[in-house]
C-alpha cells in the first residue's frame, strides 16, 4: 500500500476512535508508527512530541503533521493532518445540528459520562509513559510546581510555559559554562599561563 495512503487511513481510524483529544492519542500513535508498523524509532517520536506540545495548536493535528512529514515528506504530514481531523469535523458537525434534541436523553448522559471516564484514564496512561521515559530530578520538580500553581494558585498555564522556557535556557546555559569551565582547566588557558596536562613549565635558563 502507498505510504501515503497508509499514513491517511492509520490517522483516519485514529481520528474515529479516539477519545479524549490530543493527549489521549500520544500513546495509541506511538503505537501506529512505533510498534506496528516501525517508521519511527521511540526516541524520534518521544522528540516529535517535545516539539509538538511546545508550540501553539492541538497536539493531535501537530503530531499528526510532523510524524507524516518524517515518514513521508510534506504530502505525508498533510495527509496525516487531514487523516485525523476529519472523523471529529464530521462528528461535530453532526453533533452539533442534532444536539438541541438529544442532549438531554438519559442514555446519551450515561454514554457521555462512561466517555470522560476513558479519557481520564487515557490521559493519565499518556502522561505516565511519557514521564517514565524522560523524566528527571529537574523536569519532575517543574511539573510538580506547575501542578500545584494551576491547582491551587490559579496561574495561567502560558505563564508556567513561559517560566519553564526561561528555566529550562537557564539551566542549558549554566551546564554549558559549567563545561566550558572544566574543558578550560583541563586543556589549560595559555593565556593566563596556565600549562595544560602533560606539559610542564621550562626551567629558569633553559633555551
Amino acid at each position: 500500500m502507498n505510504r501515503r495512503l497508509s499514513l491517511f487511513l492509520r490517522f483516519l481510524r485514529l481520528g474515529f476512535f479516539t477519545i479524549g483529544g490530543g493527549y489521549a492519542m500520544v500513546p495509541l500513535i506511538e503505537r501506529e508508527v512505533v510498534d506496528d508498523s516501525h517508521w519511527l524509532t521511540r526516541e524520534d517520536y518521544y522528540k516529535t512530541i517535545l516539539l509538538t506540545q511546545s508550540v501553539p495548536g492541538p497536539i493531535a493535528v501537530n503530531t499528526a503533521f510532523v510524524v507524516g512529514r518524517q515518514i513521508a515528506g510534506l504530502s505525508g504530514g498533510l495527509v496525516s493532518a487531514s487523516g485525523v481531523v476529519l472523523p471529529s469535523f464530521a462528528i461535530i458537525l453532526v453533533i452539533a445540528i442534532n444536539f438541541a434534541s438529544f442532549h438531554n436523553v438519559p442514555v446519551v448522559e450515561a454514554v457521555f459520562r462512561g466517555i470522560r471516564t476513558a479519557v481520564v484514564a487515557l490521559i493519565a496512561a499518556a502522561g505516565v509513559r511519557l514521564a517514565r521515559e524522560r523524566i528527571e530530578l529537574f523536569t519532575f520538580v517543574l511539573a510538580a510546581a506547575g501542578l500545584a500553581a494551576i491547582l491551587f494558585l490559579n496561574v495561567s498555564p502560558f505563564l508556567l510555559v513561559l517560566a519553564f522556557i526561561a528555566a529550562g535556557i537557564s539551566r542549558a546555559y549554566i551546564r554549558q559554562r559549567r563545561s566550558g569551565g572544566t574543558s578550560s582547566r583541563d586543556t589549560g588557558n595559555p593565556a593566563d599561563g596556565n600549562p595544560a596536562d602533560g606539559q610542564s613549565e621550562p626551567e629558569d635558563g633553559a633555551p
